[in-house]
Formats: C-alpha cells, structure tokens, sequence
C-alpha cells in the first residue's frame, strides 16, 4: 500500500519541481533581462553625459575665443586710437600732394636762398647748408650751425646737390623756396623718387613772402613763429608799397641800374626775379629782350650804360664800387660824375639778391631810405636792427650797423 501511495505522489512531485524550476528559469530570465535594459541604460546616460561635458566644453571653449577675440580687437583700437598716424599729406606750391612724417625734425635746404628764408623758423632743423659762408657770417649766425655738413644745392649753377651726403644726413623732407623753374615738378618728383625722401617746393618773391613763412610753419610744424616773421614781412612791405604809391602820386620814382661782376657792366635786368625789388623801389632801366634768368644778370657794354644815363647806380658786393669813380670809361656816365653810386649791404647775404632771399626787405626799407628820405616814414637803422633780431636772433651793434650801411648812404 505504501508503495502505490508513493508511486501516485511521484508524478506530482515531479510536476511540482518542473514547476519550480520553470518559474526559476523565468524569473532568472526576467532578472537578466531587467539588468541588461539598466546596463543600456546608464550607457546611454554616460553617453548623454558626456556629449553633454562635451558641448558645455566646446560652448565654454568658443566663449573664451569670442572673449579673447574681443580683447584683442578692444586692444587693436585702442591701439589704432592711442597711436598717431606715422605720416600725412602736404601740398606744396606746385599742387603737388606729398606724404611727410607726420613730425618733421630734420630739414635740408635745396640751396642759399631756402637756407635764408628757413634760418629763421628753425636752425635747430637743420641738417645741413647748400655752401660755405662768407668769413663774417659768424657774426650773425652760431658756429654751431655754420659748423654743419655742406650738401650742395639744385639751382643756381654752382655745382649740384650732394646726394651721397644727403642721404647721409636723412632729413625728414628736402625743401626748395622760391621762384618756381619751369621744370619743377618734374624735378621735384625725380629727387623724391630717386631718394626716397620727399622733396617740396614753396613759392616765394618778395609781394608773397609772408605767405612763404605761413606755409613753411604748416610743413614744419612751427606754425607760431612762422606767423612771427610773417607779420613782419606783411607791416614792412605794406608800408614801403603806402610809400612808393605817395612818391608815383608825386612824381618822384628814380631811375637806377643794379651792376655786377668784375667790370660792373652786368645788370640785373627788369623781368628777371633778381629785380623784384629794384622794380619795386625805382624805374630800372635795364629793360632786355632776352633776360638771363641767374643772379649774374646780363652782360651790356659801357655805352649801354650811359646811354640808359641813371640817376642812380647800385653796385653788388665784390663788385668795383671801390675803383669806378677813378676809371676813366665810366667818366660819361652822370650818376659815377655826380656821386650817385653805392654798394648794396650784404652780412650774411646781400640785400638786393645774392641770392633774392626774405633778405630783400632789408633791400626795401634801404632804397626807401637811400632814394627817398623825404617819404620815409620810419627810422632804417630801428628796423635793421629788428630784423636782425628776429631773423637771425642778433643784436646788432651801432658799430655793425655802420659796416653793414659804410657805402650804402650818402
């Protein structure tokens, strides 16, 4: 009986331990299941965390270059505000715009006559003279200056302009002043290109002086002192000009004749530029076809001279005021007979040309004086001495300004 019962229990058993072990089986798979899904899971959490690391970092990385990009661009203007621009643009007398530095501190002069007119407004610019200067220019201009590198000259045909040295000495720009050659801008151009340092050319005559000075303290950047001499030049030639309208309203202009050279039958003829003055201040009567452009004038013979017959004659330095009223072919001529001659002042340079600088003025208030003391409204000597004084920064001396007139005046 025991055995039947157990045999019955057996099927049941068994079905019982499939059960069990089916529902094990289910519940493992389930487990692996669930543990599997929690495993993709938190991969794709990390993955999601760090593509997100990833773009917070690469979002912080453009940020900062942005912030860099911005400092930098904040410190190029900056830059572009606190620095000066390094050149600018003049315009010279010729229309000619020219890029300059924008700070000139080095000048060098074409030749003797630019060398006068910029003395003035700024020797310590300097970095060179056209030629040596006569013994008794120390007396009016500091050795320091005369003691400076000598760099020849453009025009006037007494050698040429000493590149080698120029480019030695670097100016800062090369100026010309004066009367504009028909070649000019050719010239101008030429230099500036074959140097490399620019080259500028500054109208100036007697009427347009002043100007002159305005427009080198516009180069320069001297523009105070520039007015200075400007203002001067502007009162004096005002007041010669009143003058010679009184004496043409009287009829009183005298006719005179400059001379040079070593026979003193060369004449500053009336178109040339070296008369602006003597055209100004008399009827000059060397009127010639053909005008010799340079400082020496034209050469006429003595016949020529006694035909034209003077009331006065103006012998230039070096010339031979000191021997022609003993010469016997100047014997026909009225004013040698009358002692109507005189030798134009010259200390550092002429005043009549020689070259035809702003020393011209003096040349205007000495004729004024010399021609027509009856018209003279102010003192010669007074007004020497203030040029000197503020031309050359000279105190001129009685005794110097006897030297200068010794055979200028009656």
């Amino acid at each position: 009986m025991k055995n039947k019962k157990n045999k019955k229990l057996l099927p049941i058993i068994l079905l019982l331990v499939a059960a069990l072990l089916l529902t094990a089986c289910g519940k493992s798979s389930e487990e692996e299941k669930e543990s599997t899904e929690a495993k993709v899971e938190e991969k794709i959490e990390e993955k999601v965390e760090e593509e997100t690391e990833k773009k917070e970092e690469e979002t912080e990385k453009k940020e900062e270059e942005s912030e860099e990009k911005t400092e930098e661009s904040e410190k190029e203007t900056e830059l572009v505000e606190e620095t000066p621009d390094t050149t600018r643009e003049f315009t010279d007398s010729t229309g000619r715009t020219v890029t300059i530095p924008a700070e000139i501190t080095k000048i060098a002069v074409s030749g003797p006559l630019t060398q006068i007119y910029v003395l003035p407004l700024c020797p310590e610019m300097m970095v060179g003279f056209a030629g040596e200067f006569s013994e008794e220019a120390s007396i009016y201009i500091p050795q320091e200056y005369l003691d400076l590198p000598k760099l020849g000259q453009l025009y006037g045909g007494k050698g040429e302009m000493d590149l080698e040295a120029l480019l030695a000495a670097a100016p800062d720009v090369v100026i010309d002043v004066g009367e504009a050659k028909d070649t000019i801008v050719e010239d101008m151009d030429s230099l500036t290109e074959q140097t490399g340092i620019p080259f500028v050319h500054i109208d100036a005559t007697v009427a347009t002086a002043p100007e002159a000075y305005r427009k080198l303290g516009e180069l320069i950047g001297k523009t105070d002192k520039a007015e200075e001499l400007a203002a001067w030049c502007e009162k004096t030639y005002t007041m010669i000009t009143d003058m010679m309208e009184k004496v043409d309203t009287d009829g009183k202009r005298k006719t005179l004749l400059y001379c040079l050279g070593d026979s003193g039958t060369n004449v500053i003829a009336e178109g040339s530029f070296h008369a602006e003055t003597i055209n100004l201040m008399s009827t000059n009567l060397a009127v010639i076809e053909d005008v010799v452009p340079s400082g020496g004038g034209n050469e006429v013979d003595i016949e020529q001279i006694m035909n034209w017959d003077p009331e006065v004659i103006i012998f230039g330095p070096e010339s031979i005021y000191d021997t022609v009223g003993s010469e016997s072919s100047w014997s026909g001529v009225t004013a040698i007979n009358e002692g109507n001659f005189y030798e134009t002042p010259s200390g550092p340079y002429g005043w009549l040309s020689s070259p035809p600088s702003v020393q011209r003025y003096l040349g205007l208030l000495w004729l004024g004086e010399l021609l027509y003391p009856d018209y003279t409204e102010y003192d010669l000597q007074d007004e020497v001495t203030d040029y000197y004084e503020l031309f050359y920064d000279c105190d001129l001396t009685d005794e110097m300004y006897d030297d200068l007139v010794e055979n200028a005046l009656p």
